[in-house]
């Protein structure tokens, strides 16, 4: 049910950022309160008996449905970055992308060793992302415990790439 909700409500836009990607827009979800809470529920759900110290979103759209889901849960919720964009002591990951690099950051104080790290995103593509999201939670000491996304585009292999960090993958809406 939640799955036909989130499709229903995304909006796809053709050649963004570049031609020949068609852009899975969740921006239309955030003007429907109800189904927010919907998604933010079917998370807790599906996370049950997941062990959950901490939610570390991926910036941006990883801030919007990770800060609710870690509010929901009662745990703290740290960003990861991009580079430049934290004020305090950072470690930071550069990983490779199909055009390039990039490069993530996190507070070195974010996490204690030992805690248990949830890592959500918007969108699972090719895993990328947060593949360097986990490596990093891993060098400050923390154990990744899951992922979660409310869309994953299952053709592009990201699944496969994360399941090696953690089997514990949920995705709200399949393409």
């Amino acid at each position: 049910m939640i799955a036909a909700q989130i499709k229903a409500t995304i909006r796809d836009i053709p050649d963004f950022p570049k031609p020949g990607i068609i852009f899975k827009d969740i921006t239309p979800i955030l003007k429907d309160p109800g189904l927010c809470q919907n998604i933010v529920d079917a998370f807790a759900e599906q996370l049950s008996g997941t062990k959950i110290d901490v939610i570390a979103g991926v910036e941006s759209r990883g801030f919007l449905f990770g800060l609710m889901l870690a509010t929901k849960l009662d745990v703290p919720f740290v960003p990861i970055r991009k580079a430049g964009k934290l004020p305090h002591t950072v470690k930071q990951k550069v990983y490779e992308l199909e055009y390039g690099t990039a490069t993530i950051e996190m507070h070195t104080d974010a996490i204690e060793p030992g805690q248990y790290v949830l890592i959500h995103d918007d969108l699972l593509a090719t895993g990328g992302t947060v593949t360097a999201a986990s490596e990093l939670i891993q060098e400050l000491g923390g154990i990744v415990s899951g992922f979660s996304f409310v869309v994953g585009l299952g053709f592009l292999g990201g699944k496969e790439k994360i399941t090696p960090v953690s089997n514990n993958i949920v995705v709200l809406a399949e393409y």
